[in-house]
């Protein structure tokens, strides 16, 4: 393995364990607490590696609820969404708790559905795009059948 791809691998590993490990309130302590491990990073390459992750901030602190997502990418965020809708025939839009949109969509993109065509997230929205309404409707059952324990949804 490179060098230069090394470096992200190694530093990831680092903050998931720090993560899991104590509580991170925001990037300028985790590139703190990277360095106390011997680990270089700058804010901007935590800020990248924290939306590879997936790692969402709930709260005053950052969360890693892909920890136990290897079979199932949904398992530790069932809770977080609030409201899902049909906004015309082919856009999706989910309303989740404040700073875990990334998570979910994370989730949504590594599960590679066939009927979403592309996402986009921000804090709490996530716009989910299909071809047609059919796919729409597929995509909107799946993700109630999954999120249900999240408050409201409907569509």
């Amino acid at each position: 393995m490179s060098a230069e791809i090394h470096q992200p691998v190694s530093r990831r590993a680092a903050i998931l364990r720090i993560l899991r490990e104590s509580t991170v309130r925001n990037q300028d302590e985790l590139v703190k607490e990277l360095r106390k491990q011997g680990i270089d990073a700058t804010q901007s390459s935590v800020s990248r590696d924290l939306r590879e992750l997936g790692v969402a901030k709930a709260g005053d602190h950052y969360i890693v609820p892909a920890d136990s997502l290897a079979v199932n990418h949904f398992e530790a965020i069932t809770t977080f969404v609030i409201d899902i809708r049909a906004a015309g025939p082919s856009l999706t839009v989910v309303k989740t708790t404040t700073g875990t949109a990334q998570s979910v969509a994370v989730a949504i993109d590594k599960s590679n559905w066939p009927e979403v065509v592309g996402s986009i997230s921000g804090d709490d929205t996530i716009f989910l795009a299909t071809e047609n309404a059919r796919d729409q409707r597929k995509l909107i059952d799946r993700l109630r059948e999954i999120f249900r324990k999240g408050i409201g949804v409907r569509g």
